[in-house]
């Protein structure tokens, strides 16, 4: 496989009729190699449009979504950022060239440590990787310019709304199967919080989220 063709073959026929067009983002996706992310055994799927398998059952979302969803929280340089769901530390290294310092959060050990790995492996020193669960965010590192969540949750908990700075961004995918939305909230300076349906999509759940309760007759 000619790599760099896949790399521009990815972002020019999924990523940029996504509507994805801000240049720095487009140029950040030639740059972070996604493959060096990818578990060796599916690196074939490093840049085709689809999720690529993670140990215990855990995704990297299609290149397209990571994409959108980075273009739109639009990052800028002396933020911070948090996002909860590490996976292989991708979407970590994409927001650390945005950001002056990214936390990320991972429940899953296995996970925590390839994502750190990879991190070092990439050069990347401005990110800090937690074993710890998401759903409450991280109180005592906030508040955040930006939360990134990357995958789906059924709603955003008002904890981790409380943790945006004003003018702080949060977007994530919500909803259930088969619909569901990437939505971006963001703190106004009274302090209320503005919503802003993005686009429909689906992506597996984070763990940990609450879930609505379903009746049953």
């Amino acid at each position: 496989m000619n790599i760099e063709q896949a790399r521009f073959n990815m972002i020019e026929q999924q990523i940029r009729p996504w509507e994805v067009l801000d240049q720095a983002v487009l140029q950040l996706l030639a740059i972070v190699k996604r493959e060096d992310f990818v578990p060796p055994a599916h690196r074939a799927l490093a840049f085709i449009d689809t999720e690529v398998p993670l140990p215990e059952g855990q995704v990297m979302l299609s290149p397209k979504v990571e994409a959108r969803m980075l273009q739109e929280l639009k990052v800028q340089r002396h933020e911070s950022v948090l996002e909860v769901g590490t996976g292989s530390g991708f979407m970590a290294a994409l927001l650390s060239h945005r950001a002056r310092e990214v936390i990320t959060l991972e429940n899953r050990p296995v996970l925590a440590k390839m994502a750190i790995d990879n991190l070092r492996r990439a050069g990347i020193g401005n990110v800090e990787v937690r074993e710890a669960d998401g759903r409450d965010g991280l109180a005592e590192s906030g508040p955040f310019d930006a939360i990134m969540l990357s995958g789906s949750v059924a709603s955003v908990p008002q904890t981790l709304l409380a943790q945006l700075k004003p003018g702080g961004r949060l977007i994530a995918i919500e909803g259930a199967e088969p619909i569901m939305q990437a939505t971006l909230y963001t703190r106004q300076a009274s302090g209320s919080v503005a919503k802003t349906v993005l686009f429909d999509t689906v992506a597996p759940r984070l763990d940990g989220f609450a879930e609505p309760t379903r009746f049953h007759f």
